[in-house]
């Protein structure tokens, strides 16, 4: 049995501090001599309260996660230590040079982290700091290092990476990084992770589409389909700027996947707003949708306001919403039978087939025997399932 347990975990929701608190019992139950070390997001934003759950030794922020291994070599066996600092207080991003990643055909660069946009649902901000960005520098030093690799796809992520270089001196933004690595050794193709509405301006619009070896594909957080709603966010933007933008990626890459991230049952939510939430993203040209339902999570102003809706209710609209996103997936996914797209195969073989994602973000699913995990293939397609597309080798 395991000695040492590491939980790593995570604090959007108040669900969330449930399952790291449900892990952290079961580690213990399954052996009550373990020593459990939870780090991450939780740990970050309430550390008492994980310290106080049976058989915690150790309690880390985030910030305390790039000295990990000095960490557990001075832990002590007969007290419970936390060491967690203001991360808010945090002005530097520091890098993690990761040279691998097990299991998976995709690497990921992380550019940015933190975020100053303080959401009125949202706890981020506390839990990962302000805003700030990698130096362009070792950003590219990265990418070109995973690319040599082997890796065919690097994926630049962060909290908020529309927001990237803005804390940097000089200034730096992120149509520059793009040039940069552009113009760098780096070679197969880059995806772009999250990206806030009000961040993506039309010479940055104008240049992915553009650059053939940026993958057309957008994730967009929408978060709700009414002004007002929008506003007891604090989303700083409306349905009809968000409509004129996703027209405007469209006019540039009519076939790219825009995907877009929604919650539905925030604080007096009406029946009619959410019906109005359903008429705009049935109107919207996107091809994938995330949907969340609201969680009341603690320390964030969305969980103190009035009009609170039931789960029951919540978990219906949630439910519309999914249909809503499945028919435009399966709507988008049709049109590229009979085409060709660049595959980059997964890992992982079901039934005989092993999945691969294209460029436009789409499962494609081919016979395990034609095909290797890393291989990035052009492939033809044949059909359309429940589960993705399927095609051959072109």
């Amino acid at each position: 049995m395991a000695e040492l347990v590491i939980v790593n975990t995570c604090t959007v929701t108040a669900a969330t501090d449930s399952q790291s608190r449900n892990l952290i019992r079961r580690a213990r139950r399954m052996n009550a001599q373990a020593r459990v070390v939870v780090t991450g997001c939780y740990a970050q934003v309430d550390p008492q309260a994980l310290a106080a759950l049976p058989g915690v030794a150790l309690v880390i922020g985030n910030e305390e996660k790039q000295d990990f291994l000095a960490r557990l070599t001075e832990l002590e066996s007969d007290c419970i230590q936390i060491q967690v600092t203001d991360i808010r207080q945090v002005d530097v991003a520091k890098t993690l040079p990761l040279s691998s990643f097990e299991q998976r055909s995709r690497a990921f660069v992380q550019i940015q982290n933190g975020c100053d946009a303080f959401c009125s649902y949202c706890i981020i901000p506390y839990a990962r700091g302000r805003s700030r960005s990698v130096a362009s520098v070792d950003v590219v030093k990265q990418v070109e290092n995973l690319s040599a690799a082997g890796y065919p796809e690097i994926v630049l992520t962060g909290i908020h990476i529309g927001n990237y270089g803005q804390d940097l001196q000089p200034k730096l933004d992120l149509l520059t990084l793009l040039k940069q690595i552009e113009n760098s050794n780096f070679s197969g193709r880059l995806r772009l992770g999250s990206i806030e509405p009000t961040e993506l301006p039309t010479e940055l619009l104008d240049y992915i589409a553009a650059a053939g070896w940026i993958c057309p594909h957008y994730h967009i957080p929408l978060q709700a389909g009414d002004d007002q709603i929008l506003k007891q966010m604090n989303r700083h933007y409306t349905t009809g700027f968000f409509r004129d933008l996703l027209a405007a990626i469209r006019r540039r890459q009519p076939q790219a996947a825009i995907g877009l991230d929604i919650i539905t049952g925030f604080p007096g939510e009406t029946e009619q707003q959410f019906i109005a939430t359903c008429e705009l993203l049935s109107a919207l040209p996107f091809t994938h949708l995330h949907v969340f339902p609201f969680s009341r999570r603690p320390g964030t102003p969305a969980a103190e306001m009035a009009g609170q809706l039931p789960g029951d209710i919540i978990k219906q609209r949630a439910v519309r919403l999914r249909q809503i996103g499945e028919q435009k997936l399966a709507d988008y996914s049709r049109q590229f039978v009979g085409q060709t797209l660049a595959v980059v195969i997964e890992g992982g073989e079901v039934a005989g087939r092993k999945k691969g994602l294209s460029q436009n973000y789409l499962p494609i699913w081919l016979s395990a025997a034609e095909v290797e995990q890393g291989q990035c293939l052009p492939v033809a397609i044949a059909g359309y399932r429940s589960d993705g597309l399927y095609g051959k080798i072109a």
